[in-house]
């Protein structure tokens, strides 16, 4: 059994500048070792946009030790682990997960993956077309491609708008020339942090690190940070039109940064409105009326900005009523005599403390957990402490936020849809 009371972690910073964060779980056999690299997809240059997540996938081409994707997968199944990567705006993640005497392995395999990846040409040419058919899987399947559209609206013109993929375009034109000045740039001890979840010990830990990442440069070159700025006035709507049976929306306003004192009362503000099959308006939208089979509210945090924003799939000839319904019980909540009451709050820290506490019986999400925090805001929270805080949250300060976010000069609105005009829809925004 996993207490998380206990759940302490440990955090050594090598001479290099390279932040290894060890988290002892003593009731498990495994252990997930993750490496973070602090670069995604806003790190990069308009003309090699997906080069982030490109990468990722070349380091399991081959590296030094093992020049085949065959013998990378090789190594790991002969440990029976499980191994994969990770691309977002802002980050990049590697991991092996096995059990926790195979430890040293994992950290071999992994660091001469990440550290020491071929890049041959002619593996880069082959994975082009790989990458060009997963960006068109996603064009194909609207309930993932909604997010791009959003965000491509939210964030208008800022490298947050591009899609971490990339375009086939920029994805036919990068070069290993292209690969190896972004590696210098992002990947260095600076700007990458060590996880270590599971059975393990930091000692042994921190010994791994220093053996098998400790020529890490130190020198970090990343250029200057790209800041979003909102220069939204009124609500916008972004139409992506597809000949489809159904449309997919989201709706969503303009929120705080990772960091944001307010970002625990944000998440029982996105549970009451759409974090379970009893939240406002699961039972408003699909319960009551039967306009949609999936809906769902959610929060994205970046390291300077955010958003809160609603999914659904609706039928394409009631998606004006969808939205009608849906703005209402977003503007219906920022009125106190709406009527949280503490039975509804109380609910809502259950739920969001209950699925944290979940994920957290695995030693991966335990590495993500920690590592995310530790990459991008150099600090750390345990989940005691996280809990405290969701406990702490009010009425009030639900309301408070509600308020803050839910006007017309944060309002966005991306549908996927048989559609032409966007004008009807700017209307019911209006």
């Amino acid at each position: 059994m996993i207490y998380l009371d206990d759940m302490n972690y440990k955090l050594q910073t090598l001479a290099s500048g390279l932040r290894v964060l060890t988290i002892p779980m003593p009731a498990v056999q495994s252990a997930t070792l993750t490496v973070w690299v602090k670069a995604g997809s806003r790190n990069e240059e308009g003309s090699v946009n997906g080069i982030s997540h490109f990468l990722e996938h070349m380091v399991f081409k081959g590296s030094n030790k093992r020049p085949s994707a065959r013998e990378i997968s090789g190594a790991v199944d002969a440990i029976g682990g499980e191994f994969n990567a990770g691309t977002g705006k802002e980050w990049t993640n590697f991991y092996i997960k096995a059990r926790k005497d195979n430890l040293p392995i994992a950290f071999d395999v992994l660091s001469d993956m990440v550290l020491n990846p071929l890049l041959r040409p002619e593996e880069i040419e082959k994975e082009k077309g790989v990458i060009i058919e997963e960006i068109a899987m996603y064009e194909d399947t609207p309930m993932f491609k909604i997010g791009d559209v959003f965000e491509e609206l939210i964030f208008d013109k800022h490298p947050l708008s591009w899609d971490i993929s990339g375009t086939a375009e920029t994805v036919k034109a990068i070069k290993k020339d292209d690969f190896l000045r972004y590696r210098e740039l992002r990947y260095s001890a600076e700007n990458i942090v060590i996880t270590v979840a599971g059975g393990v010990e930091e000692g042994e830990v921190v010994k791994l690190a220093e053996r098998y990442f400790g020529k890490l440069s130190s020198k970090s070159n990343s250029p200057a940070f790209n800041k979003f700025t909102a220069r939204q006035a009124k609500p916008q709507v972004k139409l992506h039109p597809k000949k489809k049976e159904q449309a997919h929306l989201i709706l969503g306003f303009r929120g705080n940064s990772r960091e944001h004192k307010d970002r625990f009362t944000e998440a029982i503000l996105a549970s009451i409105l759409g974090g379970g099959m009893s939240s406002r308006l699961f039972i408003e939208v699909r319960e009551r009326r039967g306009l949609a089979y999936a809906i769902r509210t959610s929060l994205e945090h970046y390291i300077d900005t955010g958003y809160i924003g609603t999914y659904a799939g609706v039928d394409v000839n009631r998606v004006e009523e969808a939205i009608t319904v849906i703005l209402k019980e977003h503007y219906k909540i920022t009125n106190q005599e709406s009527g949280i009451k503490n039975q509804e709050l109380n609910k809502a820290k259950e739920y969001i403390k209950g699925h944290l506490a979940l994920a957290l019986e695995d030693t991966k999400d335990v590495a993500s957990f920690f590592g995310e925090n530790e990459l991008m805001l150099d600090k750390v929270e345990t989940p005691e402490e996280v809990f405290k805080k969701i406990d702490e949250v009010k009425v009030e300060d639900v309301v408070r936020v509600a308020k803050e976010f839910f006007k017309p000069e944060r309002l966005n609105l991306a549908i996927i849809g048989p559609y032409e005009s966007a004008e009807s829809f700017k209307k019911l925004l209006g």
